[in-house]
């Protein structure tokens, strides 16, 4: 069972996701209870390969209210992704490529430890997210019309 935490609504508009993977996240406990109470906000989110270990940057986690000052986190510190090391190096393979990046998609709660899914994206052409855009709407149109016309039958 997964609870969705927060998504990145915006990637899928801005880039053609390639392939996605699944991250733990290494947290403080502030984080957590941040993120239990739903403050967080992935919408800027991006994931790098350094040094043989992939970070997750641009990831606003809210302090938390109640902590005192000295258990205070900041709120966008670059947070490291738990992978295989096998992933790790297929993502550096993928990101060396020219155009792609590492996208974060959403967050999720998945047996009580909070998980990223990580897209590997290319970035649209304006084109391309006019026709995106334009196939949403027709296909939204079409589904309005068939409820219109079942319901009358």
């Amino acid at each position: 069972m997964s609870a969705e935490i927060s998504k990145n609504r915006k990637a899928r508009h801005e880039y053609h996701i390639l392939d996605t993977y699944e991250a733990g996240v290494e947290l403080k406990g502030t984080e957590v209870k941040s993120i239990r109470a739903g403050k967080v906000n992935i919408a800027d989110s991006f994931a790098r390969v350094e040094k043989g270990q992939l970070f997750l940057y641009g990831c606003d986690i809210q302090p938390w209210e109640t902590a005192g000052s000295w258990f205070q986190h900041q709120s966008r510190r670059p947070r490291r992704l738990l992978v295989h090391k096998a992933e790790i190096l297929k993502l550096e393979q993928q990101t060396a490529q020219k155009g792609n990046t590492l996208v974060c998609l959403r967050m999720y709660w998945k047996n009580r430890r909070v998980k990223i899914e990580v897209g590997v994206a290319k970035g649209k052409s304006i084109t391309d997210k006019r026709h995106a855009l334009k196939d949403h709407v027709e296909k939204r149109e079409a589904q309005r019309e068939m409820q219109r016309f079942n319901k009358g039958h």
